[in-house]
């Protein structure tokens, strides 16, 4: 289930990020245990963000061009809390630094969720 995207975004946390910095690439715990990178379109990203992350200050979205991966994307079903038939881009590889081409803050709200991104 192919699906063209601008712009993919992927969280972690600052400290994360700058570790990548350094080595050139990022690669997630879950490349290790589940294969792949998770990432999300713009109007996706707020739903892992809630899940996993409702609360956390420390997080960064990477925008990512996906015409600078070297590694596929496909894209698969999330989990059944997601909406029906929402398919989310997972990366089989690691993200080369060069591919980000912005770091940008996500903040929750004062009540610990994150918002729905406008612009991405």
């Amino acid at each position: 289930m192919d699906q063209p995207a601008a712009v993919l975004l992927h969280l972690c946390s600052a400290e994360d990020w700058r570790r990548a910095q350094a080595l050139g690439e990022y690669r997630p715990e879950s490349l290790t245990t589940e294969g792949f990178v998770h990432l999300s379109t713009p109007a996706q990203v707020h739903l892992p963000a809630n899940r996993l992350y409702a609360g956390r200050t420390d997080l960064v979205l990477l925008h990512i061009d996906p015409a600078r991966l070297t590694s596929p994307i496909r894209w698969e079903p999330g989990v059944p809390s997601d909406p029906a038939g929402m398919a989310f881009p997972h990366l089989y590889g690691s993200v080369p630094t060069f591919a980000v081409f912005n770091v940008t803050s996500y903040r929750p709200g004062a009540d610990g969720r994150f918002p729905l991104l406008t612009e991405p």
